[in-house]
């Protein structure tokens, strides 16, 4: 064998060892390098998660607090008017007070006195929804009224 033949079948080899070498140093790089980010994204995902976890725990209080708030408001020194006169809905709003008429049922007012009025109980940063707004906007606009329904029970 010519040492022309050695010398290129070495040159072979060695260019096929160290393609090898190269391939897998690189591709142990990228393997690391994918590790490292999927490490790091599971992180992420663990803080977003605890934080969702916080938010939802905090959210969930502001509701309770409020809806205890909604229940309380009667006997609070906010609350300017008998709690007697209150009668409690819930929703689309939380009261309708008929100011003055516990007084004018126990004879020591006129129904001149009597003043209907709307509540919605907030606490927190709470705000009114889209309905307590139009609901709102109606009673400014006075597109209210009273109506009585008669129920004939014989003719059923």
């Amino acid at each position: 064998m010519s040492i022309w033949m050695a010398m290129l079948i070495g040159a072979c080899i060695g260019v096929v060892l160290t393609t090898m070498v190269l391939s897998n140093t690189r591709n142990g790089k990228i393997k690391a390098e994918y590790e490292q980010y999927i490490a790091e994204l599971e992180l992420e995902h663990q803080q977003a998660l605890t934080a969702a976890q916080k938010r939802s725990v905090n959210t969930s209080r502001a509701v309770l607090k409020g809806k205890m708030a909604e229940q309380l408001a009667p006997i609070m020194p906010e609350f300017r008017y008998l709690p007697s006169d209150a009668k409690f809905l819930g929703d689309p709003i939380d009261y309708v007070v008929f100011d003055g008429y516990s007084d004018f049922r126990d004879g020591e007012g006129s129904a001149e006195d009597i003043e209907v009025v709307l509540i919605d109980i907030k606490s927190g940063g709470a705000r009114l929804t889209k309905g307590q707004v139009a609901i709102a906007q109606a009673i400014r606009e006075g597109r209210v009224r009273f109506e009585t329904i008669r129920i004939d029970f014989d003719d059923v």
